[in-house]
């Protein structure tokens, strides 16, 4: 019976000088990729060897051969409102009589007992939406929008409160839905009822008039203060303010020409019944 055959013996330092060539190439390459050039790179970056290597592996963001770039600026609360079964329950248990009380107490000084503003600075929310008011009143609460007097009475209010206020100033007098029509700029009324196509402008009455299907927590617009929509149309328009949901009113009101802002402002405003 034959012997079975035996490798060369000549051919075993080949077999084990190229292994070692080719993992010599492995560490040589893992090496250079993964240390000596992100730690050269590093130092011209001014990223010290730990964080570039990390960031060679993929372990943390960025690359070695450059800073990350960090933004100084402070992050933005957005609304923290959110329409769920709970939230709606409490509105629609809120007790106006209660809202009363606690709208003589810290709110009829600036928006009147029936709601009628003291001051074209502060708005009137006689028979607004109440779902407007409550947002707003927690955006206040929460800190995603501030005014100097309005943030610290809105974190006074508890939920229940908040609720209350909103159900009282909504049960006041209606408004009308088109307070200011006639002798109105015709370029006007057609942004009101149409909006601008061109500039993807929809109407404003889409979303501000009662019953035209608009987000529930959009605030009714007739009769509103002329120099408070001025002002945060304005507002919205440079990004001061920022509570509005997906940045709807931002987008808008950045695309309005300060006469368009002017003209909406006067044909919404109030006391013209």
């Amino acid at each position: 019976m034959a012997e079975p055959s035996q490798p060369d013996t000549l051919d075993r330092p080949w077999y084990v000088w190229s292994s070692v060539a080719v993992l010599a190439t492995v560490l040589s390459g893992a090496l250079l990729g993964v240390l000596i050039i992100p730690i050269v790179q590093g130092w011209s970056a001014g990223i010290d060897p730990y964080m570039a290597i990390c960031r060679a592996l993929g372990i943390l963001p960025g690359s070695p051969a450059h800073p990350q770039i960090l933004s100084r600026n402070p992050p933005t609360p957005v609304s923290q409102v959110v329409w769920t079964p709970e939230v709606l329950q409490i509105l629609a248990e809120a007790k106006p009589e209660r809202g009363h009380a606690k709208v003589q107490e810290v709110c009829s000084a600036c928006h009147g007992e029936h709601g009628v503003s003291v001051s074209p600075e502060f708005p009137n929310l006689a028979g607004q939406s109440g779902t407007a008011i409550y947002k707003q009143l927690n955006d206040y609460h929460t800190g995603s929008r501030t005014n100097q007097f309005m943030t610290d009475i809105a974190k006074s209010l508890d939920e229940t409160t908040i609720a209350d206020v909103a159900a009282y100033y909504a049960g006041q007098a209606m408004r009308i839905p088109n307070p200011y029509t006639l002798g109105a700029p015709e370029a006007i009324v057609q942004m009101v009822e149409l909006g601008d196509p061109n500039r993807n402008i929809p109407p404003c009455s889409a979303c501000h008039r009662h019953g035209d299907g608009g987000p529930i927590d959009a605030p009714v617009l007739s009769e509103q203060r002329q120099g408070y929509l001025t002002s945060q149309l304005k507002m919205f328009a440079s990004g001061q303010r920022r509570n509005d949901v997906y940045g709807r009113m931002r987008a808008i009101a950045s695309k309005l020409t300060d006469s368009e802002i002017d003209g909406l402002a006067a044909y919404y405003r109030a006391g013209l019944r």
